[in-house]
């Protein structure tokens, strides 16, 4: 049985497109499961002037194709709205009202969260209003959830949890990256530490390399004003990448509380070798995409609309991490991600190492790999050596595997229909914390001033591959290949 929670949750940027796409479909999938039943409310505010039977109409139009009729009215009922100037003190005393109507209205007995949707530049400025103007609840919990981007570098991000830390503890603070509430990344935790055969050999003992790939097949599209001053690198490394290698790289949580799992991640976080220029040159690999051999319209980057023919964009990255740490010591974490790839693909290879035993002098075992593939079609496989099915005693690899039915796919909760239950919850298992987005800051900020100063080259690889030869010769210096090919 599903267990109540009981929370009033006021959106900011309440017409965008994210509340209209994501949140208010993902508030409603836990209506009908039934994690929220009476005592709720939905509040909205932006600078739209809007009524409540106008802000009702626009969540209507998000979430009703193909539901109930009546169901839907029932949840609409919990939603209000009030148009507000976030960057004017005097902006929030209507609001402040507002939710003190609905609290009493729907019984909330001041549980809040204030959820972000809108500009990272208004996150700490909202966050201190919440505060001083008298917001917060002194009853039940104040959280705060807010978007990635957690600034542009460290010096920025510091200055944000500054900000959010005047008004917010660090524990009411939940930092969205919906990788992380993806089904098979929060799947790695059970698969590594609830098998004892798993558990026991991820090490370097065993493991022999680890590798995180996160490519896409489009291009820059229309994001070219954003996408110019980030990369593959802000883009993709700093936030997701990281995230999912803190499970991968952490060590035995004492529990499975959320406190616990952090103090676990930050461990590693903090074993992680950050590099001078030097070692940025060494140890990553920068790319950028050219026109494809194959299809016409996937032109190179400098042609894309908005994008400067000069740029030194890195619309690629490989690179190689090292956790100055026992379990890890001499085992290197590889990771990827780039646009105009040939395949799309967000997945975990952890390749163990080859045996050492001998078959009567016939074929020796081979290294083996389990593959997490994330999306875009979820699946499990672990190859082991077994032997072939000839006259003469030969090895080879099989693969045993699992994939969800359809069943469990359409069961499966979006990643934001799951972050917003955890944070309703309180259990910030699943989100970023200051420690490791500090670590993130740091590590990526080391190589981009080394691509600033251009004492990194920048690699062209055709779209529709993947990626430039110099990622595969990065793994060849140390004996390995991708396991993924395309």
């Amino acid at each position: 049985m599903a267990k109540e929670l009981k929370t009033l949750v006021t959106f900011f940027g309440a017409t965008g497109d994210l509340a209209k796409r994501l949140l208010y479909p993902s508030v409603f999938n836990l209506y009908k499961k039934g994690y929220l039943v009476n005592d709720f409310a939905i509040v909205g505010t932006s600078r739209q002037e809007l009524t409540d039977d106008e802000y009702q109409d626009m969540v209507r139009t998000s979430i009703s194709e193909g539901q109930d009729k009546d169901q839907v009215e029932s949840f609409l009922k919990h939603f209000s709205y009030i148009a507000s100037d976030v960057t004017e003190a005097e902006g929030y005393a209507g609001l402040k009202t507002k939710i003190e109507e609905e609290s009493a209205k729907f019984n909330v007995v001041g549980n809040r969260i204030f959820y972000l949707a809108v500009a990272p530049r208004f996150f700490g400025t909202i966050a201190q209003y919440l505060k001083s103007e008298g917001l917060m609840s002194d009853e039940g919990y104040n959280r705060i959830m807010i978007e990635k981007p957690f600034g542009t570098s460290y010096e920025t991000a510091e200055q944000l949890q500054n900000e959010l830390t005047q008004a917010f503890d660090e524990d009411q603070v939940y930092r969205i990256d919906h990788f992380m509430g993806k089904e098979l990344v929060m799947g790695i935790a059970p698969l590594r530490f609830g098998n004892p055969m798993l558990n026991t050999a991820w090490n370097k003992d065993y493991i022999k390399n680890v590798q995180v790939t996160l490519a896409e097949t489009l291009g820059v599209e229309e994001r070219a004003g954003y996408y110019d001053t980030a990369g593959a690198l802000l883009d993709m490394i700093q936030n997701h990448t990281m995230q999912i290698i803190g499970w991968l790289a952490m060590e035995e949580p004492k529990d499975f509380s959320d406190v616990a799992i952090r103090n676990a991640k930050n461990a590693a976080f903090s074993a992680l070798e950050i590099y001078d220029a030097k070692g940025a040159d060494r140890y990553f690999v920068r790319g950028q995409y050219t026109a494809s051999a194959t299809n016409k319209d996937h032109v190179a980057y400098t042609d894309e609309p908005d994008v400067p023919k000069d740029s030194q964009t890195n619309t690629y990255i490989a690179g190689e991490l090292h956790f100055n740490t026992p379990r890890w010591q001499g085992v290197p974490f590889y990771i990827r991600s780039g646009k105009r790839m040939e395949a799309k693909t967000t997945r975990i290879d952890v390749v163990f190492k080859a045996g050492a035993f001998k078959f009567g002098g016939q074929q020796e075992p081979q290294e083996t790999v389990l593959s997490i593939v994330v999306s875009p079609d979820a699946h499990i496989t672990m190859s082991l050596n077994a032997k072939e099915v000839s006259d003469d005693f030969s090895t080879q690899l099989i693969n045993l595997g699992w994939a969800p039915t359809d069943q469990q796919k359409a069961d499966t909760p979006a990643p934001y229909e799951r972050l917003l239950h955890d944070a309703m919850d309180g259990n910030g298992s699943n989100f970023a914390d200051w420690h490791g987005v500090a670590t993130a800051w740091k590590f990526v900020d080391a190589l981009s001033a080394a691509y600033a100063e251009n004492k990194a080259p920048l690699y062209k690889y055709a779209s529709d591959t993947m990626g430039p030869k110099e990622a595969d010769e990065l793994l060849e210096r140390n004996g390995d290949s991708w396991v993924f090919k395309g």
